[in-house]
């Protein structure tokens, strides 16, 4: 249940419909939009009159249900606004969102040496890319797989991003690794196969660092908006939605299914900024242009995009990795895609 203030409403005034509230056994939380100050209500609402509830104070516009499950993920929680997603970096603030320029995230799938993670970031920052992405832990299908080098490759994040300015984008896989990821990610990333690992999202949700929230593997668009609302629940509203791809029954031609609805889908259920993640998404490099610029056109807030120096000697994901060449190339193709929909920065990318 949410409690529209009207236009102009002072902050006496909402501080006390915020207390009243509270005396009720709710938990009012204040969510400041560009015209109008909503209370989004926790607890027991459902024998709530809400014509009742408007008589709490002249102020108050308009009281409204949120009828989806997830509530604090719902488009409805903040009136129909998006929401923000600033994350600091040393470049200065990003901001993730759907009124915003759309935002870059290139690299590696996993750091294997210094030399490689620096040059990578480089090459990424020349071409316009605002976020390093590279994994220190790696969950595999094979345990005979590449696992990442741990906290050691965490380090050489932190190298590249002295070198370079970039923010950092790295996954967390277990409860023990949350400290000392959060001590040098600029974001944490949830992978698919941690989706609906609850007791991870309740931990990552009580931390501040913002969190990538991936599209499990055979989830549906509300399993997904569940597992937000875990992270959103307790505590942290900073939550950015990717989609990675699913699974579906043909995987002869591609990885996955790039499941590219699901941006207008997620525009109308949810305010949390969207991110398409084309390299999983189709598993192979020469498909990745293509579903960039698509994600794009239909409304991305944000693009993850895998590069790697020498793909062919990759210890991941080596098939779906764009080299620095090919991907400063197709910053070039998405300016034009991104300018036509108004959502490329300005000015526009010069390479290096």
């Amino acid at each position: 249940m949410i409690v529209v203030m009207k236009v102009g409403t002072p902050e006496v005034e909402i501080e006390r419909v915020s207390s009243e509230l509270g005396t009720w056994g709710l938990t009012p939380e204040k969510i400041v939009g560009k015209h109008k100050v909503v209370l989004g209500l926790v607890g027991e609402t459902a024998d709530l009159d809400p014509l009742q509830m408007q008589e709490i104070s002249p102020w108050v516009e308009q009281v409204l249900r949120v009828e989806q499950p997830f509530k604090r993920a719902s488009r409805d929680y903040r009136h129909g606004e998006a929401s923000d997603v600033v994350v600091s970096t040393p470049n200065g603030a990003i901001t993730f969102g759907e009124n915003h320029p759309l935002v870059v995230v290139a690299g590696p799938c996993s750091v294997e040496n210094e030399e490689m993670i620096i040059e990578t970031a480089r090459r990424v920052k020349a071409a316009g890319a605002h976020f390093l992405r590279g994994g220190a832990y790696k969950p595999r299908t094979s345990p005979y797989a590449f696992q990442g080098h741990g906290e050691s490759a965490l380090n050489l994040l932190a190298a590249a991003r002295e070198a370079t300015g970039l923010g950092i984008i790295t996954e967390l896989m277990d409860s023990p690794e949350l400290d000392v990821v959060a001590e040098f990610a600029d974001v944490i990333q949830i992978g698919a196969r941690n989706m609906q690992n609850f007791s991870l999202l309740k931990k990552v949700g009580a931390q501040e660092k913002p969190v990538l929230l991936k599209r499990g593997m055979a989830a549906t668009i509300e399993d997904w908006l569940m597992a937000a609302e875990y992270i959103l629940a307790a505590g942290n509203p900073n939550v950015i939605l990717c989609e990675r791809g699913i699974r579906t029954f043909d995987r002869q031609y591609a990885r996955n299914t790039l499941d590219l609805s699901a941006i207008p889908v997620l525009r109308t259920l949810t305010h949390l900024p969207i991110m398409i993640d084309p390299s999983h998404g189709t598993g192979k490099s020469e498909y990745v242009p293509a579903m960039a610029m698509a994600s794009i056109a239909a409304g991305a807030d944000s693009l993850m995009i895998e590069v790697h120096p020498n793909p062919k000697k990759a210890l991941s994901d080596g098939p779906q990795s764009l080299t620095p060449e090919r991907f400063d190339r197709l910053m070039q193709e998405m300016s034009v895609i991104g300018k036509a929909v108004g959502r490329w920065p300005e000015p526009a990318v010069v390479l290096a």
